[in-house]
């Protein structure tokens, strides 16, 4: 069964996705949105869901550092049933509090990456980490 990661922000979306056994998460794209706009990616997503044969979806949730919930919250849990609706799959929610500052810092771990070449691939490694922290929790 494959499961697929989502780090939700205000213009992209970071796409990650489970092997089919479920044990570990792939980065796999940024999908750029605009949530003023109502542009959600979803056709993208779309594909990506039907390529990979997605049976699940885990969207990041960016609680605040005192466990409370804030504007981001409520927008990943509006992207959530949006999806849910559109493509009749089940959403799940996993915390993600500080998984962007973690995927910030193996990037700059690695040493020759760029904070330009950050900004073009954190998204995506931060729905990774999003998905393998939900993966880990079911194993």
């Amino acid at each position: 069964m494959r499961i697929m990661g989502l780090d939700v922000g205000s213009k992209t979306v970071g796409v990650a996705i489970s092997d089919p056994l479920g044990f570990t998460a792939q980065g796999l794209e940024i999908i750029p949105i605009n949530e003023e706009k109502e542009i959600f990616g979803l056709e993208r997503l779309g594909e990506i869901i039907k390529s990979y044969q997605v049976e699940k979806i885990v969207i990041g949730l960016p609680k605040n550092m005192n466990n409370t919930s804030g504007p981001r919250v409520e927008a990943s849990q509006a992207y959530g049933k949006l999806v849910e609706e559109t493509f009749g799959l089940v959403v799940d929610y996993q915390d993600e509090r500080l998984t962007t500052v973690e995927a910030e810092r193996l990037l700059i771990e690695q040493g020759d990456v760029s904070r330009n070449k950050r900004k073009k691939v954190i998204d995506k490694l931060a729905a990774q980490l999003i998905l393998q922290g939900y993966l880990d929790r079911l194993f």
